[in-house]
């Protein structure tokens, strides 16, 4: 979960580097560093601990020069967050390196380094690697011979990049389960853990595949893949915005991606309906088979995604009539598991880099799934490259930890899918696709309206100011909606926060309530309404404080204990997608009172790329 950046030029690269950690900061923010090889073959490495903030302003007041380089920013994992343990590491005075992922065996590797001799500085599984590579280079050949041998030693998940300043025109990087994607230039080359980091210098990338070695030079790019063989990889032109890193107008990232949750539904939705039916061919090449023969689906996921899944779960079953399971990527992949004929399996992933995800896919390809599809934001990523079918959300870049526009975008992909599935099934008639395809289009415009309750939320969330605790409450397919409101509101406000299906109530959590104990209560008016009211007066009976998101024909009055929010009366189908906003605006706004990092909350990473 960290973010890696690195330069071959014949200009001055820390800027370019730090502009790089910036744009990766979502990634990791503990500790950041870097380290360039300047015009007198000297390695100069500046690190320090906190945000790339931190890092800028050093470098402001001790510049570095030179026209190779790799920085690094920090989310910790062996040893606490510390300059000492931040990147680049050294072995000596000639080799560094920056690290992206878990060296499994870095214990074992540690002792041995340790009886050759090498003192150990930091206490991370990174420093293993710069002391291997010193070692082996001892042993004879290049620095990519030296590197070659080294990675055959490291056990578990990693990018990898490393620099030797008596060869200072050369960075040997290494994908083993962790991201590296190339930025090409002219007479110049760059690599990152993610375009976006480089799409100030370069729009023509190359992605790195599972086990591929590569050598970067100013002119020159050779890649060899797991068994050292020379390949080509296909070069990608990006069309993503390179100002997509700037808040605009917006104090959080999060609250810009919450605003542009609108246009980014109606890019997911573009090209994928028309007027009254879901063209289930611009799903992908073999979407039709696939989705003709599934007589299962199995959704693998975490945190968010797992979320999105869950909804999916009822859609699926409700309107499909096909089976659905959802289960946790880090269970799952633990599992000894039975795999169902003709099953498919659908992974969710905001980055498609989600180390349990992708790990679950594996396994699941090996045993015997029908066929593998993927909800994803990010092209180029793991996910869609190793999925038979991979169904782009188009959400655009988002920055805050705490997700939202990736979140609303998988649910609108996640309905075309269910919708064209029944299709195919014979499940859904014409006259139900031509329902929810309606009900899609009118959506990016209910998004809006829900937007303007901003001012009113932010009202709201005064009420918050001195809460420790909050439980959110849903039935049906608004369950999981909750739950989503609930890892919202404990991630952005480190409020603990519970979601419960309204009707478990009484099998406990009513032990909970109490006048210091906020109850909000997600309230669309559906053929659930009036099992939810009798679970609320459980809650106004025992002196519970209630926060009623509710359709405005549902029937609520406002009274002591209890504050009704009316919501606009949208279809029950996107309902689901529609209540989320309000949610995530409560969270950002409670967030705000608090006084917490809304984007960069603490402990969290964006993308969650080790085990």
């Amino acid at each position: 979960m960290c973010g890696i950046v690195g330069a071959v030029a014949q200009r001055d690269v820390a800027e370019i580097l730090v502009e790089g950690l910036r744009r990766l900061e979502y990634r990791g923010y503990d500790s950041a560093g870097l380290a360039v090889v300047d015009a007198e073959h000297q390695l100069n490495r500046l690190r320090r601990l906190g945000k790339v903030q931190i890092l800028a302003d050093a470098l402001d007041a001790q510049p570095v020069l030179g026209g190779t380089g790799i920085a690094h920013t920090r989310w910790a994992t062996h040893g606490e967050p510390s300059e000492e343990n931040a990147h680049p590491h050294m072995s000596g005075e000639n080799i560094a390196v920056v690290h992206n992922g878990i060296i499994e065996n870095h214990e074992p590797l540690r002792e041995i380094l340790t009886q050759r001799g090498y003192v150990f500085t930091s206490q991370t599984d990174t420093e293993v690697i710069a002391h291997l590579v010193h070692w082996e280079l001892e042993q004879g050949g290049s620095l990519l011979d030296a590197f070659q041998r080294t990675v055959a030693q490291l056990h578990g998940a990693y990018g990898t990049v490393v620099m030797d300043r008596r060869d200072p025109e050369r960075l040997i990087a290494a994908r083993s389960g962790s991201p590296l994607v190339i930025g090409l230039g002219i007479g110049e080359n760059f690599l990152a853990s993610d375009q976006l980091a480089l799409l100030n210098v370069t729009r023509r990338f190359l992605f790195l595949e599972e086990g591929d070695i590569a050598e970067i030079t100013r002119r020159a790019v050779d890649i060899f893949d797991v068994e050292g063989n020379a390949v080509e990889r296909t070069i990608h032109e990006s069309t993503a915005e390179h100002d997509a890193a700037d808040k605009g107008k917006y104090r959080h990232y999060m609250q810009k991606e919450t605003f542009e949750q609108p246009s980014a539904i109606i890019n997911t939705l573009e090209g994928r309906i028309d007027a009254n039916s879901v063209l289930v061919e611009s799903l992908g090449h073999g979407a039709k088979e696939i989705l003709q023969k599934a007589e299962h689906i199995q959704i693998i996921a975490c945190g968010t995604s797992y979320n999105a899944g869950m909804v999916a779960r009822y859609w699926f079953e409700s309107i499909a009539g096909v089976s659905c399971d959802v289960e946790i990527a880090s269970e799952f992949r633990y599992r000894n598991f039975v795999t169902r004929p003709n099953s498919v399996l659908i992974t969710l992933s905001q980055s498609g880099e989600t180390a349990d995800t992708l790990a679950a896919l594996r396994l699941a390809k090996e045993r015997g799934f029908m066929a593998a599809m993927t909800v994803c934001n990010v092209a180029g990523s793991s996910l869609v490259r190793e999925s038979d079918i991979a169904i782009m959300t188009r959400a655009g870049t988002e920055i805050g930890v705490a997700s939202t526009k990736a979140f609303t975008t998988q649910l609108t992909a996640l309905l075309m899918m269910v919708t064209a599935l029944g299709k195919e099934k014979g499940t859904v008639s014409a006259e139900k696709e031509a329902e929810i395809v309606k009900s899609l289009h009118r959506l990016p415009a209910q998004i809006e309206q829900a937007l303007t309750f901003d001012k009113q939320i932010e009202a709201l969330a005064e009420d918050f100011a001195d809460k420790h605790h909050a439980l959110f409450l849903g039935r049906g397919e608004f369950y999981p909606i909750a739950m989503e409101a609930s890892l919202k509101l404990k991630e952005i406000s480190y409020i603990h926060a519970e979601a419960y299906a309204a009707g478990e109530l009484k099998h406990g959590p009513l032990a909970l309530i109490d006048a210091d104990m906020p109850v909000i209560v997600i309230a669309p008016n559906n053929e659930l309404l009036e099992k939810l009211k009798s679970n609320i007066e459980e809650v106004r009976a025992r002196g519970g404080q209630l926060y009623v998101f509710a359709d405005e024909s549902a029937g609520f009055q406002e009274s002591d204990g209890m504050t009704i929010i009316p919501m606009p009366h949208v279809d029950e189908v996107c309902a689901p997608i529609f209540y989320t906003v309000p949610m995530q605006l409560l969270s950002y706004h409670v967030a705000l009172i608090k006084g917490t990092d809304v984007d960069q909350p603490r402990n969290l990473a964006k993308a969650v790329t080790v085990e």
